[in-house]
């Protein structure tokens, strides 16, 4: 009966972590000193997002999140898509990215609002982390190739923006992504 129990404590204690779902940290090639904190500020429980200058972690607040509303889409700035329950950016998107950082680089004075997205499956929680996962993971890249991240903030809208409302992969594959808006400065 010890034994049973020795092992029953061994389980939960390893599956508790994966059943409270922890958030993992993406890996960036942008140095820390560049790269944003982690962290953002809850929007009457729908969005979550933050400037890339914000410094969380210290309890200390950066500059306010921008209004999404003063940015606009930028046909010249191209989304990207995740992989179901993954912020992971595909080499394919990678290039998308190369080409989205070389405007940036081109028009200095653009602002960039990077939206993150979720397909309808999961929980709100679960979705607005995951979103905003991939809207960093876009950050931290675009930093990677020298775009300024005091330039770029970033929002988390889960599921409650889709671009599709069907119920198909393909549809779902859609709303899983990283919109890219613009303002000037």
């Amino acid at each position: 009966m010890k034994h049973f129990s020795q092992i029953a404590l061994v389980l939960m204690l390893v599956t508790a972590p994966i059943l409270a779902g922890c958030a993992m940290t993406p890996n960036t090639t942008a140095d820390s000193s560049s790269a944003p904190s982690p962290g953002g500020s809850m929007d009457g429980g729908r969005a979550v997002g933050s400037a890339a200058g914000d410094r969380t972690g210290s309890g200390m607040q950066g500059a306010a999140r921008p209004n999404p509303k003063e940015f606009t889409a930028k046909t010249d700035l191209r989304d990207i898509r995740f992989e179901f329950d993954s912020y992971e950016i595909r080499v394919d998107d990678a290039q998308v990215l190369d080409q989205n950082a070389d405007l940036m680089k081109a028009n200095p004075g653009w602002k960039v609002l990077i939206e993150g997205h979720a397909d309808q499956r999961g929980t709100p929680d679960y979705n607005l982390a995951l979103s905003e996962r991939r809207a960093r993971a876009s950050l931290n890249y675009l930093v990677s190739r020298g775009v300024r991240a005091t330039r770029i903030s970033v929002v988390s809208y889960g599921k409650e923006r889709p671009m599709c409302k069907e119920a198909s992969e393909d549809c779902w594959s859609q709303n899983r992504r990283a919109h890219f808006a613009v303002k000037a400065k």
